[in-house]
């Protein structure tokens, strides 16, 4: 039959205006605390949820405000370093003082091991959110290209994408304390919209409507 095109299917994300409900939304659910931690660490790290729910300790440089994913995490194969706002500071220190499993992971389910690769798709499911884990990382992508001045590669590296060989071969400097700002600003943008739950904004009664 010959060579097939590959058909691209996208990822269920929501408009990058709608994060801070989603996120409002899960901290109103009766989830574990670790999965609403493990939740705003995805969304304000725009990592992925392997790289998020196997996060340890060991990774994080707290005082520094760095997290650094081993290569052997990484889809690149590549060590990826992530620096952590403001408010991924404190889901941090929230998921320290839970206590419950003392262990070598940040976000632990109640018996020690990683939390369940499904739990926040469920979640979001249950919750009427429109999107899966990794869709938030497109809301952040579409955000910046769409809401701020910040270069392509810089938003592509905070997202670890490396593009094509040639252009890894010349990427000397991962852009950390740009891609810091960026990360910033992010924060700074869900902190300033909606931040009432889902349901809340869905039962809103609409405004009249003008004579």
């Amino acid at each position: 039959m010959g060579k097939q095109n590959e058909v691209v299917r996208h990822m269920p994300a929501l408009p990058h205006r709608d994060v801070a409900a989603a996120i409002a939304t899960v901290r109103a659910s009766n989830a574990a605390e670790a999965v609403k931690l493990a939740f705003e660490f995805l969304v304000l790290t725009a990592a992925r949820w392997g790289e998020a729910r196997w996060a340890r300790w060991t990774e994080m440089d707290t005082s520094d405000r760095v997290w650094t994913i081993p290569a052997v995490r990484m889809k690149a194969n590549r060590e990826h370093r992530v620096p952590l706002c403001r408010r991924a500071g404190e889901v941090l220190d929230a998921a320290q003082a839970l206590g419950d499993n003392p262990g070598p992971l940040v976000f632990p389910d109640g018996d020690g091991e990683p939390l369940d690769e499904k739990v926040l798709r469920r979640l979001l499911e249950r919750h009427k959110v429109p999107a899966v884990p990794h869709g938030f990382r497109s809301s952040f992508r579409d955000w910046a290209a769409e809401e701020t001045e910040h270069r392509r590669e810089v938003i592509e590296a905070a997202l670890a994408h490396l593009g094509n060989k040639v252009e890894a071969a010349y990427a000397r400097s991962d852009l950390f304390e740009r891609r810091r700002t960026l990360m910033d600003d992010w924060v700074d943008y869900i902190e300033g919209t909606d931040l009432s739950p889902q349901n809340e904004r869905d039962t809103e009664s609409p405004e009249p409507a003008a004579p």
